[in-house]
């Protein structure tokens, strides 16, 4: 039996619009908790974390909640390392994705006398921007960049000094949307961005195959994280940040099955979700069947990753 520790992370002023803040209890009144019980998995809801701050409405306002991010974050990444101590797997539904920077600390942290943790981000943007490049000071654009040891050394610090992931055990998939800083940053680091054109082009099923293999090449562990604005807008309205041109919903079930049937999978992590924009739940019904392929995927053999308190 696979034990599921589903985390609420209910943040949304790292982002212009704080609406994704309510995506967590949105998600969970619409049956979240029930879509992850399988006849393999047992899953409960072990923390519902919030933090209670509007979203600035400038770049100063936006970046004077730092602190509360960073605290936000260290409370996450809590959560999700005591989860990985004990063997379960932690599924974390945002909130904004500046949630990742709780959650994948928590998990790299776990890990760390194991070996690295592999990390294939899924997301319209590339989310690496630091508060020096970043033109809104919006918090959302900086999580990658943070788990990498750029920016705020209040980001960069959760949990250990350490930078969270190496930018060779990372992949982000279907970015279309992004500023020339972030692209140098990760260019300059050597991290690989598959565009969106490029999983068009090769089909999601290849894409993310490649990207498991090099995310398991020399780590301990992989886990995803995904935006769900990285679905093109027609597919998924109820978001923060819509951009056009993005993935469709087809084979993305069978993708994140894929990552979640493997022994060394950690984590999941579903951010973004804005119950303001969605149009007749589809946004919703979308993310509950994606939970839903994750943990039907889970096998109940023991996480080849599990560590010792």
């Amino acid at each position: 039996m696979t034990i599921i520790d589903l985390i609420g992370a209910a943040i949304g002023c790292g982002a212009q619009d704080d609406g994704c803040k309510d995506g967590p209890r949105a998600l969970l009144e619409a049956g979240a908790l029930a879509r992850l019980q399988t006849p393999d998995t047992q899953a409960a809801l072990v923390h519902d974390i919030e933090l209670a701050m509007s979203a600035g409405h400038s770049r100063s306002a936006r970046l004077a909640a730092l602190p509360g991010v960073a605290g936000f974050s260290r409370a996450l990444a809590d959560a999700t390392a005591h989860s990985v101590h004990q063997g379960h797997v932690p599924v974390v539904i945002g909130g904004d994705h500046s949630c990742a920077i709780g959650t994948w600390s928590g998990v790299a942290n776990a890990l760390r006398q194991k070996g690295p943790l592999g990390l294939i981000w899924i997301d319209a943007h590339l989310d690496s921007h630091t508060p020096q490049t970043s033109d809104s000071g919006a918090i959302h654009g900086m999580p990658l960049a943070a788990l990498l040891g750029h920016g705020a050394a209040t980001l960069t610090q959760v949990r250990d000094a350490a930078p969270k992931v190496s930018p060779e055990h990372v992949v982000v998939i279907g970015a279309r949307s992004y500023e020339p800083a972030e692209r140098a940053l990760l260019d300059l680091l050597g991290v690989r961005v598959i565009d969106a054109a490029e999983v068009a082009r090769n089909g999601l099923r290849a894409v993310m195959a490649d990207a498991i293999r090099q995310v398991k090449s020399d780590t301990a562990a992989f886990g995803v994280t995904l935006d769900l604005d990285a679905f093109d807008p027609a597919v998924a309205p109820g978001v923060g940040t819509p951009e056009t041109d993005g993935l469709t919903a087809q084979g993305m079930a069978q993708a994140l099955a894929a990552c979640a049937r493997d022994a060394r999978f950690a984590a999941f992590e579903l951010v973004e979700y804005n119950p303001r924009h969605d149009k007749g739940g589809i946004t919703a019904h979308l993310a509950l069947d994606l939970l839903a392929s994750v943990a039907g995927a889970l096998h109940a053999q023991r996480r080849e990753y599990a560590t010792a308190a």
